[in-house]
């Protein structure tokens, strides 16, 4: 099965792809490798999970902004490979921000947001290497930025 048909089997709506909010680009192409810059919970331009983990936002909450970063990561992507994600080999490397109080501890666990996400889209091709940290502050007091690295065809 395509990664489009798989998409489009496991019934997920893609946000549109959100435009830079500063001095970047949302992808870069590379030889075989497609780079998309951090994504933040936003729905079609609707800032969502706002908030600090381990300060009243818990994992699940923060799993769920993960796999809205995700879903953004997957638009960008789909975006820039001309409207299909069939040209993804393979989901190569993630990494994960988590805006969280310096006690906070489950960093691994909601960037598994996205991470599953990506398997569950890709398949084995999702499964992927990644980091997850904690920051003192996200752009637009957002409770977690995900970028990406994907190997392309």
């Amino acid at each position: 099965m395509s990664h489009d048909a798989r998409l489009a089997a496991l019934n997920i709506e893609l946000p549109t792809p959100a435009a830079p909010a500063a001095n970047y680009v949302p992808f870069v192409i590379a030889g075989n490798m497609l780079y998309i810059a951090g994504q933040i919970p936003v729905f079609n331009g609707e800032v969502r999970f706002l908030g600090k983990l381990g300060a009243g936002t818990d994992v699940e909450t923060g799993k769920q902004a993960a796999r809205l970063c995700g879903l953004n990561i997957i638009s960008q992507a789909r975006a820039a490979l001309g409207g299909s994600l069939d040209r993804v080999k393979r989901c190569v490397k993630l990494g994960g921000f988590v805006n969280c109080t310096g006690d906070f501890i489950d960093h691994p666990q909601v960037v598994n947001g996205a991470s599953d996400l990506m398997v569950e889209v890709f398949g084995d091709a999702g499964k992927h290497a990644r980091f997850a940290v904690g920051a003192v502050s996200l752009p637009r007091g957002v409770a977690v930025e995900v970028d990406a690295i994907f190997e392309i065809a």
